[in-house]
């Protein structure tokens, strides 16, 4: 991301700040890769390092599903039932070593705080409203945002709206602008399908001088471990740096197409070691006067594919509903089902909004994703009798 300042701010870095009072700010660097990659200075009325007291860590358990046959799944999750706040009502279906799909339908407040020192979060706000509270400054949400947390945040998500769904991406590693889309200097290209202008940084610095009981839930190591602080972990009254936790809407994604059906890259949003993260937008279709509009048949050969469906509109697919997700798995074709391709011709727009995980190891499914899986997909490809 670009250079983005709140607060008030020293004139230079590792020098005394003090407050009217006369008291020192705690400096805190809050950066990634050692000291060589991008960071944060932060200055707090207290210092970061100091806490109360901890509890004993609470292990993360994820039952995964029996090992079975390589075949297609179509997860139905459209009422996959309410519950807990956007941490502990998070439902993992799909992971491996380098990302895990969670969906969450919070019912109840979040009344403290969370962290995760594991690596980036990407929060996908299908259906919901709100503000995320965070230490970088409030960052208002509501549907169809990406919300982008770097590793180490520490934040609070406050509902505004009841019924909210949240698609929930973690990774061991940084969640980025892809590569492609920007030059030596960061700078978004101008053939990227979005700018800077839509890209939102907190919009709000709220220091936060209070003594109490305030707990930050830890997310480390396979556990998570709640640590008490005596005074309110957004203290902060300014900050300057290259690392924070920003938001992009989907519906603000400039769809890429052409005379003949573009590739799914063509959709990409972000990427990280080992996945990416597709946007399919509305948008005009292929305008060759032979084009086929919808996807052709491909196998993808090192990757697992995987469609959230945020509508009911794929041309593609049949009985798909919002909330459907799709998983395609490397080692096996797919495409569109029958009669699909005549149907699409002479198509000039759709209306489809999905978000696609692509990985580049194979995910496994749990428990509660083979609890919902559909168990005759495999079988829609074929012929009607």
């Amino acid at each position: 991301m670009r250079y983005t300042k709140r607060g008030i701010l020293p004139a230079k870095k590792h020098i005394q700040f003090r407050d009217d009072a006369g008291n020192l700010y705690a400096e805190q660097v809050f950066g990634t890769k050692g000291f060589s990659g991008i960071s944060s200075t932060l200055y707090h009325v207290n210092a970061p390092t100091q806490m109360e007291a901890f509890e004993t860590p609470k292990a993360i358990t994820i039952s995964l599903a029996p090992p079975e046959a390589l075949r297609h799944h179509h997860l139905k999750t459209k009422n996959l039932p309410a519950y807990g706040d956007i941490v502990s009502g998070r439902v993992p279906l799909l992971l491996n070593p380098d990302v895990s799909m969670s969906l969450c339908r919070p019912n109840a407040e979040m009344t403290d705080f969370y962290k995760n020192a594991d690596g980036d979060e990407l929060l996908y706000i299908h259906q919901g409203e709100g503000r995320l509270e965070t230490m970088f400054g409030t960052l208002p949400f509501s549907n169809g945002d990406y919300l982008v947390v770097p590793r180490g945040v520490i934040y609070r998500a406050i509902f505004t709206a009841a019924d909210a769904r949240i698609l929930i991406i973690e990774a061991n590693s940084a969640i980025e602008i892809p590569r492609r889309y920007r030059n030596e200097y960061g700078q978004i290209l101008e053939h990227a399908p979005y700018t800077e202008r839509d890209m939102r940084e907190p919009s709000e610095l709220v220091t936060i001088d209070q003594s109490g009981d305030y707990v930050v839930n830890i997310k480390a190591r396979g556990a998570i471990t709640p640590y008490h602080y005596k005074y309110h972990p957004l203290d902060i009254v300014g900050w300057d740096g290259y690392l924070y936790p920003w938001a992009f809407n989907i519906h603000n994604f400039q769809p890429i197409s052409g005379a003949i059906h573009p590739p799914p890259t063509a959709h990409q949003t972000f990427e990280a070691h080992n996945f990416v993260v597709c946007s399919f937008c509305p948008r005009m279709l292929d305008y060759h006067p032979q084009a086929i509009p919808v996807p052709y048949n491909h196998s993808n050969l090192d990757s697992d594919e995987i469609l959230y469906y945020c509508n009911d509109k794929f041309g593609s697919r049949k009985g798909i509903e919002e909330g459907s997700i799709t998983i395609h798995p490397s080692g096996l074709p797919h495409g569109p089902q029958p009669g699909a391709v005549e149907a699409s011709l002479g198509a000039t727009r759709t209306e489809e909004l999905a978000v696609m995980l692509d990985t580049f190891r194979p995910l496994h499914l749990t428990e509660a994703a083979l609890s919902l899986d559909d168990p005759t997909y495999p079988y829609s490809w074929k012929k009607p009798a």
